[in-house]
């Protein structure tokens, strides 16, 4: 649950996007892939947009 609530924290404004947030996220998309792998019940489900935003913030500073 912490990784939720960084994530909801960081999206209101009420805590820093700062690498704790982005590991979150990582660990959550990585959750959500190993869900879709077993069964096809989630394969629709996703992030919001708000998440995937950070997802992107995240993976540019892993490249960058």
């Amino acid at each position: 649950m912490d990784n939720f609530r960084i994530i909801s924290e960081a999206l209101a404004g009420e805590r820093a996007v700062d690498e704790q947030t982005h590991a979150a996220v990582a660990i959550l998309a990585e959750r959500l892939e190993r869900l879709k792998q077993t069964s096809s019940l989630f394969a629709e489900i996703g992030f919001s947009p708000h998440v995937k935003n950070l997802k992107r913030q995240a993976e540019a500073l892993v490249l960058g």
